[in-house]
């Protein structure tokens, strides 16, 4: 079958789509900018980019020669700046016009790099707070141009008209706004002033406030950036810019990073957290685009491990989105994450090699952060591995000091390995590192690779055991029948018992058993009760010999020399029940429901049998 010709049909006519302004400004509100208060900072970034343009028709003028002036009465809000202005056509062709940016204008165009905004729909925003906006323009292109004053309302509507010369005597724009009812908590004075300080207080053109008192206009970035100031000394440089990290970041920091990187014209500071933070929560860095503030919550401008500092930029080559909220992912973010960690790495270089104190107590706060790091960067576990804290035999020590006392370092692979080994492991001379830690078991192992001829291995119950030494034939003897009767007594545990001797002598138990070891006989379990079944036979192909769990006896102790001696076979069997609840506990692993119940049993069985042999 054959379509028929559409295109061809002479009775086809073009249609031009119908906006409605009211479901578009619904639409910015709720889904593109997060906050009404943004219509203040369209505002000035549409100043601030006249000026600019205004500053390409006029390089030899001063850079203070002209500025933004903000006033703010509670009736209305007025932003005027000595920008480039609008003749009229640019009035028809930009204003009327939504979604066309006088920066696409002819040469301009080339020159977008220039000016912060680019989607021509800010103006839109006034309408957020505003049922009309009243925009008077003088354009310095064109010598005696007249001025034009535009009105656009929230239906839709507008008007243009001319208006003589001095309606406005200089070039530039001033933008009106009369506030709804319900705008007042984004219009009234002080908090105008509050939000242009917000967004403004870096930007290179000068900005000053009114409130229509009697009083002067007062400015809003009064000095530039502490980074773009000339300090008598280095030290009173970088007092400058914690001092700033502080006020603008709210916390003072551990040492203050200064970022240049002239490539993309990016100034600033990262500023390191005096507390550490759980691994993977990322904060939210405040990043100025040539002077304007764009977002407080800026992840993407850092690598998700550094979250142990905050930053605050400004850049001249990053791109924002269309909300001008947050940065558009490119391959320009890319490099600045990847010139910015680079930064990173250097101060830590650099603290490592001149300032052992700060660096001391920098991985005293954010330890976490760089074995994160050293896991994936072979430079920093080079430089920083010796220095980083770990949890071992000998107490909290660096791996550095921790290998000048042991030839041979041995890794747990739980926490709760770790704890079920430590007393004892230390009593026999053992040098073990808790690996159990994230990143920690992983870095361990990649100790001989800064420290040769050091020596890592995994600890496993064989090592162990060989450490602890063995009773004599006689008191093995003598304790069989015990021993055969704790046996018995544990099967349902899959735990073999042994009696040796070990410090400390105030340990009577030691519960020898691995994570995978209990997951094996937890799946040997499911196969035989699923024996015959499709399930059994996927589990039964991937049976082991599942390793048994072992409770070591001490001899040193006196309670055990007391416990072998019973000859009561159920006296017996509750002693051993006891001194295996009690030895699973101090391993702090989660306790398997049955082991809970053992427990209990164990210890009202004894009771009882104390409170008989009382009475």
């Amino acid at each position: 079958m054959t379509l028929p010709d559409i295109t061809a049909d002479p009775s086809a006519a073009d249609r031009t789509f119908q906006v409605d302004l009211r479901g578009l400004v619904d639409l910015l509100s709720h889904h593109l900018y997060s906050s009404p208060r943004v219509y203040l900072r369209e505002l000035l970034q549409n100043a601030v980019d006249a000026l600019t343009a205004r500053h390409g028709l006029e390089p030899a003028a001063p850079a203070d020669a002209f500025g933004i002036r903000l006033y703010a009465d509670g009736s209305v809000v007025r932003v005027e700046d000595d920008g480039v202005g609008l003749t009229e056509a640019d009035v028809h062709t930009f204003l009327a016009t939504i979604g066309r940016s006088s920066k696409r204008a002819e040469k301009i165009a080339e020159q977008r790099g220039d000016f912060i905004g680019q989607f021509g729909i800010g103006l839109l925003s006034c309408f957020l707070v505003a049922d009309e906006i009243h925009v008077v323009s003088r354009s310095a292109r064109t010598p005696d141009a007249p001025a034009v004053e535009w009105r656009g309302r929230g239906d839709g509507s507008y008007t243009i008209r001319t208006l003589p010369a001095s309606a406005r005597p200089r070039p530039g724009t001033t933008v009106t706004l009369t506030p709804r009812a319900d705008a007042g908590e984004w219009t009234r004075p002080t908090q105008v002033h509050a939000l242009a300080r917000h967004f403004g207080s870096l930007l290179r053109h000068p900005v000053t406030f009114d409130d229509g008192t009697s009083g002067p206009a007062a400015p809003v970035n009064p000095e530039a950036a502490p980074w773009a100031r000339a300090h008598p000394t280095p030290g009173a440089r970088s007092r400058a810019l914690a001092a700033y990290g502080e006020d603008v970041l709210g916390f003072k920091p551990l040492d203050t990073i200064e970022l240049d990187l002239p490539a993309v014209g990016l100034k600033g500071i990262a500023c390191v957290l005096p507390e550490a933070v759980p691994a993977g929560r990322r904060h939210g860095h405040r990043v100025h685009v040539k002077g304007m503030l764009l977002s407080e919550r800026a992840e993407e401008i850092l690598p998700e491990w550094a979250f142990f500092v905050r930053c605050v930029v400004d850049a001249e080559s990053l791109r924002p989105t269309a909300s001008r909220e947050s940065l558009y992912e490119d391959d320009t973010l890319a490099a600045v994450r990847d010139a910015l960690a680079e930064r990173l790495r250097a101060w830590m270089a650099r603290a490592a090699a001149s300032d052992p104190d700060l660096l001391a107590r920098f991985l005293q706060v954010h330890h976490l952060a760089v074995k994160s790091l050293a896991v994936h960067d072979d430079e920093i576990l080079r430089m920083l591995l010796p220095w980083l804290p770990f949890e071992t035999t000998d107490g909290h020590a660096t791996l550095d000091e921790f290998a000048r006392t042991h030839r041979t370092v041995l890794v747990t692979s739980s926490v709760e390995e770790f704890r079920q080994v430590a007393a004892i492991a230390s009593a026999a001379g053992l040098g073990v590192v808790n690996g159990g830690y994230t990143y920690d078991r992983e870095l361990v192992h990649r100790l001989p690779e800064i420290r040769p001829g050091a020596t890592v291995a995994d600890l496993d119950p064989a090592t162990l055991t060989a450490h602890l030494d063995p009773v004599d034939r006689e008191t093995e003897l003598a304790a069989a029948a015990y021993l055969a009767q704790a046996r018995d007594a544990l099967a349902v545990f899959d735990c073999d018992v042994a009696l040796r001797a070990f410090q400390p002598a105030s340990a009577p138990a030691l519960l020898v058993d691995s994570r995978e070891a209990r997951h094996e006989r937890t799946r040997s379990h499911l196969a035989r009760e699923q024996e015959g079944g499709l399930w059994g036979d996927i589990l039964g192909a991937l049976r082991q010999e599942a390793p048994r769990a072992q409770l070591i006896l001490n001899q040193l102790n006196p309670l055990v020399r007391t416990a072998v001696t019973i000859d009561e076979p159920e006296l017996a069997r509750t002693s051993a029940e006891a001194l295996y609840g009690q030895a699973a506990m101090l391993s702090r692993r989660p306790l398997r429901p049955a082991e809970s119940s053992l427990i209990n049993r164990s210890f009202l069985d004894l009771l009882a049998h104390a409170l008989r042999k009382d009475s």
